[in-house]
């Protein structure tokens, strides 16, 4: 009796297996059905509509960046190099007694080069002068330039005032930026996708279609500007800054462009 029992059970649970797999069967052959009667077959080309969206996002600049250029000359290297240390010295304690730290300056460039002095021929009237030959070295020249990241902006012109004062030469700046602009960056893209998410969505209803999945993405993001540039040259490059020079940062605008292309159906 018992083996019965275990008989027609077994047979019972082969039988809703063999039902179970039926239906699978049947549902796929009925999926595959709609994708050909009314879908995409494997290989057709994908209808698609891009649309284009722009964000905007602006900060209040937490940083200001200033540049200069050491320069000293001399007949030697040693001599010159001395004096272009002696100066940049000085330029770094007065950058430092403004509170900017260490971890905030750094050297762009170090450069020595030689200065030529050129024979030139003797030329006399009515005849062609000959071009300058059998250069000499006369003496050398040593340059230091130094990048300045002076994070409590209302002291960028102090700190204008005293590299002026110490005769640093090619003073640039400052360049008002956000150090960290990944979040300004985020926002405006959040914007504009939110507008190219609307614009598909206007334009598949007036194509009378429904958006699917997005196939493609693309981003280009707008570069901050420069606000406020401050420098020193010609004549006046040795000059001595009297006082702190006025530097309003203003608001620096970030903007992402992005296209995004959507399936249609």
């Amino acid at each position: 009796m018992n083996q019965l029992m275990n008989e027609l059970s077994n047979n019972r649970i082969i039988r809703i297996a063999f039902v179970a797999v039926l239906i699978l069967l049947a549902l796929f052959l009925l999926a595959k059905t709609w994708d050909t009667a009314f879908g995409r077959a494997p290989g057709d080309p994908l209808n698609t509509i891009t649309v284009e969206g722009t964000g905007r996002s602006a900060a209040v600049p937490d940083v200001a960046r200033i540049t200069f250029t050491v320069m000293e000359s001399a007949s030697t290297v040693a001599a010159a190099q001395d004096s272009a240390t002696k100066r940049n010295d000085a330029a770094l304690n007065a950058v430092s007694e403004k509170g900017v730290d260490d971890k905030d300056i750094k050297t762009l460039s170090y450069n020595v080069s030689p200065r030529y002095e050129y024979a030139q021929s003797p030329c006399y009237p009515g005849m062609i002068c000959p071009p300058a030959n059998n250069p000499r070295i006369v003496g050398y020249d040593v340059s230091q330039t130094i990048e300045v990241k002076v994070r409590d902006t209302a002291k960028a012109g102090e700190v204008l005032e005293a590299l002026g004062a110490l005769g640093v030469q090619n003073i640039s700046g400052p360049d008002f930026i956000v150090d960290d602009e990944s979040e300004v960056k985020n926002e405006a893209r959040a914007e504009a996708i939110e507008e190219a998410r609307e614009k598909a969505k206007d334009l598949a209803r007036e194509l009378g279609v429904s958006l699917g999945r997005v196939v493609s993405f693309s981003e280009n993001g707008g570069a901050y500007p420069m606000y406020d540039a401050y420098g020193k040259g010609g004549a006046v490059m040795n000059a001595e800054v009297r006082s702190a020079p006025s530097l309003p940062t203003g608001e620096n605008e970030t903007n992402v462009t992005v296209m995004v292309t959507y399936e249609i159906r």
